[in-house]
């Protein structure tokens, strides 16, 4: 005869064993699923500085300024086994000092429930578009693209970037201006 301890192990490895291939086939239903959708980017402003860069030898770098609007529809990617989506925008473009350079200029947490469709005008970088010389001074193809990871309740999260992206020129002059 088996103790109530025995039982209770037998029931709970059980449990855990059932619970376990629920999760496996949780995921497995949106694992091959395209989580692609348009995205559309449009640069209304750019400008770039030429400011003091305090963290290496005392050289001046660039800093760029970028003024945009984000259109996109990000509902399909959202289905049950869906938490939560990272946006982030992103600038890659290449210099005379490195092939490929990445940089984040926004980003944005959708939480499922909240609003899907993005309608963004007039949009600032909400980080600082330093270059690590003068790389971004008529630098022309710096390519902005808008890519996100999707969070989901089991599974992997993936790396998915959207289908559209924009290269935008930097001006060969630098503005002297205060403002922004």
């Amino acid at each position: 005869m088996n103790t109530v301890l025995s039982r209770a192990n037998s029931l709970f490895a059980f449990s855990l064993s059932v619970m376990a291939a629920l999760t496996f086939g949780c995921f497995i239903t949106t694992a091959f699923k395209d989580r692609r959708v348009p995205v559309d980017i449009h640069v209304s402003r750019v400008m770039l500085k030429n400011v003091d860069d305090f963290t290496g030898p005392r050289e001046r770098s660039d800093l760029g300024f970028i003024t945009f609007d984000l259109s996109a529809d990000i509902k399909p990617i959202f289905d049950w086994n869906v938490k939560q989506l990272f946006l982030y925008l992103s600038a890659e473009y290449a210099t005379k000092s490195n092939a490929l350079n990445q940089v984040v200029l926004w980003d944005k947490i959708v939480l499922r429930g909240e609003g899907t469709k993005l309608n963004l005008r007039d949009m600032k970088s909400k980080y600082f578009f330093f270059d690590d010389g003068n790389g971004l001074r008529a630098n022309k193809n710096i390519t902005l693209t808008l890519s996100w990871n999707v969070v989901p309740n089991a599974g992997i999260l993936p790396l998915v970037m959207g289908s559209g992206h924009m290269s935008v020129p930097f001006p060969e002059s630098y503005e002297t201006t205060k403002s922004y």
